[in-house]
């Protein structure tokens, strides 16, 4: 459908969108993945190991560490799996909403100041491109999953 040079613009793009979000929780004091972990607890629930690293695409030993230092702040908490005692879940504690809700709002925030910098124009263009990205988003899901 698009030649391979607009594709890479895009890839590029979603990636430096991506990147510059993820700064935002640097403010918070977490490290872009320890945030995108606490997210992905705190909006998921209860989360084996396994599955968290899965879906957040990290290594074992990556997840442990992530888990330990995010424990270690109070945001999240360790529990037993009921479905398999011998494993561990996790879960966001009041403490890690509260951090998820402050780092989703700073991220708001900055978009919405970049956008009010932008042509009304440039604006109204994102804006109006949101289905078709939220589309682009459930298709590369589906692509690994």
């Amino acid at each position: 459908m698009s030649d391979t040079e607009t594709l890479n613009k895009l890839r590029g793009v979603i990636s430096r969108l991506a990147r510059e979000l993820n700064a935002t929780a640097t403010d918070e004091g977490l490290t872009p993945t320890q945030a995108s972990v606490l997210g992905l607890i705190a909006f998921r629930g209860p989360l084996g190991l396994t599955e968290l690293a899965q879906l957040e695409g990290l290594n074992p030993t990556m997840v442990s560490r992530v888990i330990g230092r995010l424990t270690e702040l109070g945001l999240i908490q360790r529990d037993p799996n009921p479905a398999d005692l011998r494993a561990i879940q996790v879960e966001a504690t009041a403490q890690g909403h509260e951090l998820q809700k402050r780092i989703k709002l700073l991220r708001t925030e900055a978009i919405g100041k970049c956008l009010d910098q932008l042509p009304e124009e440039s604006a109204r263009t994102i804006i109006d491109a949101l289905p078709a990205l939220e589309e682009l988003a459930i298709a590369l899901r589906s692509t690994h999953g």
